[in-house]
């Protein structure tokens, strides 16, 4: 088997969540291996993916054959089988190159998970549903929190704010959160500025601490 040595993402197992980034990686240009241990997936994904073996990431000596340690960064996106998650993510730090993205279904597999030494456990199926609470509770449009408790927020404009400049509105003294920029319809995104002024019909990217950005989205 050919052995893939230009830095690219080797992902590991095609679920729902493997498969999403497999595909959104090619789009953007980089260079994937997908595996998974199920042919029926593995067929299912070939004709989509330029790269897709299927091999059991359990065994290390299938890891090998792959080449996974000429890989630059490795995703496991194994997650209904904890054992599977684990063995593989333990394969991967004996390898000693790629960095580690690991999907973790529950708190105590991400414990495990960091303790063996992924370099960054993610919670997918917690963080969307966080987020769609954030869009469903308000006027909020889009949300992107970070782990310190700050987010960026794309949202429709309070009342108080319409037909002001952003200086008038004095939205930062007031709520402690800062307008990033504007999008009016029609035109292209503008960075904000204190002669800013906002129409009943603009999107706001607010940025700023996330109960300050929820109480600022909360308003009228």
């Amino acid at each position: 088997m050919a052995r893939h040595k230009d830095s690219g993402t080797l992902v590991i197992g095609l679920g729902r969540f493997g498969a999403s980034i497999a595909l959104t990686l090619e789009e953007l240009g980089t260079n994937v291996l997908a595996m998974d241990s199920d042919p029926d997936l593995v067929q299912e994904y070939s004709g989509r993916l330029t790269h897709v073996v299927q091999a059991d990431a359990t065994n290390m000596d299938a890891l090998s054959q792959v080449g996974a340690a000429d890989f630059s960064v490795a995703v496991v996106g194994v997650g209904t089988s904890i054992e599977a998650s684990v063995l593989i993510s333990a394969n991967l730090v004996d390898l000693g190159r790629p960095v580690i993205w690991a999907k973790a279904i529950s708190q105590a597999h991400g414990k495990i998970l960091e303790r063996i030494g992924c370099h960054h456990v993610v919670f997918p199926e917690k963080d969307a549903g966080k987020r769609v609470a954030h869009l469903v509770n308000g006027r909020l449009i889009d949300y992107i929190e970070f782990d310190d408790g700050f987010a960026i927020v794309k949202m429709r404009p309070p009342r108080e704010t319409q037909g002001f400049t952003l200086s008038e509105s004095d939205i930062r003294g007031k709520y402690g959160v800062t307008v990033v920029g504007v999008k009016s319809p029609g035109r292209d995104f503008t960075y904000a500025e204190p002669t800013t002024k906002v129409s009943p019909h603009d999107l706001l990217i607010v940025s700023g601490n996330t109960e300050l950005i929820e109480r600022f989205a909360s308003r009228p």
